[in-house]
């Protein structure tokens, strides 16, 4: 069946799919891209400072301080064993700013750009903050959780690949995607790899127009990008279904292709994605040998992709979605996953806001919003959870949040 919205300007796609996103299926339905989203957004909150250590116990006066036999200070007239700075805090889990929620794909028609104005509002400014926070640890370090660089093979050589549109074999099927790599490449910097995964009905090159999610205007050089081509789902659009673990093999073959071919961070792969997107970076993390540091879902589940395996590995998770979205409770679910698999307990407690926080400056009719971070996380893993008053839309403004919460790793 051809999309009824394709045709449709921005601001009467956003009004029909209001009401699609209601009527919208739970399950294994559809989840196509909603409409942009309008007003200013900022980024995470900052985390909290952990407390700092305190200072080892100065030692006491030695004995015989007083003049000693060789008229110096008196043996054992220097202090007592000086007392050194306490303990250093192990790193906490890193502070910033988000909420989730989500259930089954419901189908939401396409309306084009993303985290811009739509109905009326301005693409906002704000940036994100999502400092890391210390552990409650005396004289802790910053709570970045950060693993140590593992350089990829392509470090060392000239660039294999160039920005642009390529393609790749993958067991005997041509897939495409989209590479944006940093004008000034240097071949000895291992760069963050960040995936961006399109809705059904979208395209490598919708998100590639649109930034990356916001991000190509924020990372400053630092990362590279890649904006994956789906396959038609359901004869309705390219989508990620997953059929047989093949759009995972697929993440797995631009894995290994990037890593060969460009200098990366093998520990600091990362992935977002709105809608059928989202759904597809849930899936990949729950992998076992997903490769994902952290993952920033906007309204998806666990399910339409495939399903979220009996994994163990931990995953840092920063969530958006809107509480008027049809994917709310299954998109809720999938970050309890996550908050389960890092260690979190149940409790959640509101990121503190700033002036660098997400919801800052959001237009009022997207009010309230609100974040949460899990309690108790793993240090390095935290997992976060935005929640504003919308439909199934992109997250407004989401490029300064999403390299706020990736960038601290």
């Amino acid at each position: 069946m051809k999309n009824p919205l394709r045709s449709l300007s921005p601001t009467t796609a956003f009004v029909a799919i209001a009401g699609l996103a209601v009527a919208a299926c739970t399950g294994s339905g559809d989840a196509r891209n909603g409409a942009p989203a309008a007003g200013a957004g900022g980024g995470g909150s900052a985390g909290i400072a952990g407390s700092p250590g305190g200072a080892g116990r100065g030692g006491s006066t030695g004995a015989a301080g007083t003049t000693g036999a060789s008229g110096t200070s008196g043996a054992a007239g220097a202090t007592n064993a000086a007392g050194t700075s306490g303990t250093a805090g192990t790193p906490g889990a890193a502070g910033s700013g988000a909420r989730a929620g989500g259930n089954a794909a419901g189908r939401v028609g396409m309306s084009g750009g993303m985290a811009g104005a739509g109905n009326g509002g301005s693409p906002g400014a704000g940036t994100a903050g999502t400092a890391g926070m210390d552990a409650a640890g005396e004289g802790g370090t910053s709570g970045s959780g950060s693993t140590d660089v593992a350089p990829s093979a392509g470090c060392g050589k000239p660039a294999g690949l160039t920005s642009g549109r390529a393609s790749i074999d993958v067991s005997g099927k041509m897939r495409e995607y989209i590479l944006e790599v940093p004008d000034d490449y240097d071949q000895d910097q291992p760069y963050r790899l960040i995936f961006g995964w399109h809705p059904w009905g979208g395209s490598a090159q919708q998100i590639a127009s649109a930034g990356y999610f916001g991000l190509a205007s924020v990372i400053d050089g630092q990362a590279i990008l890649v904006a994956p081509e789906g396959q038609d789902f359901q004869d309705n659009g390219l989508g990620w279904g997953n059929a047989g673990g093949e759009d995972i093999d697929f993440a797995h073959a631009m894995m290994d292709r990037f890593g060969a071919e460009l200098c990366i961070d093998e520990n600091r792969i990362f992935s977002t994605g709105f809608s059928f997107g989202a759904m597809f970076s849930f899936t990949l993390a729950c992998t076992e040998n997903s490769r994902q540091r952290a993952i920033a879902p906007m309204a998806g589940n666990t399910t339409t992709s495939g399903g979220c395996e009996d994994s163990t590995r931990s995953v840092a998770t920063l969530a958006f979605i809107g509480t008027d979205d049809s994917l709310l409770d299954g998109h809720r679910k999938a970050v309890g996953i996550f908050a389960e698999r890092d260690g979190c307990s149940t409790e959640t407690m509101p990121v503190m806001p700033s002036s660098a926080s997400w919801c800052d400056g959001l237009n009022s009719m997207f009010e309230p919003c609100s974040c949460v971070e899990y309690q108790g996380c793993k240090a390095g893993y935290p997992v976060i959870s935005c929640e504003y008053k919308a439909g199934h839309q992109f997250a407004p403004s989401s490029g300064p949040a999403l390299w706020d919460f990736f960038s601290q790793f």
